[in-house]
């Protein structure tokens, strides 16, 4: 059985996070099949809260130690749907 994993990120405050959110992505580019990332800009104004979607694939016995350490970032929350096929 196939399995893939899609996590939602909520990012408070890009511009205090997205640097360690993005170092922690690129030591885990093996498990990450897709990657969407997304924030409110206007003329005006530049959010500062971010959302990114992944789809996780690979080995699930790696997803543990991502999600491990994506909880250990401050200033984010996530959101979890595992799907079995």
């Amino acid at each position: 059985m196939k399995k893939t994993k899609i996590i939602g990120i909520l990012i408070r405050d890009r511009i205090k996070e997205a640097g360690k959110l993005q170092i922690l992505l690129s030591s885990h580019n093996e498990i990450i099949r897709s990657r969407l990332g997304f924030h409110e800009l206007s003329q005006e104004v530049c959010s500062r809260v971010g959302i990114i979607i992944l789809t996780l694939d690979g080995n699930p016995d790696e997803w543990k130690p991502f999600e491990k350490e994506l909880s250990a970032i401050e200033g984010i929350e996530f959101k979890e749907m595992l799907f079995n096929y």
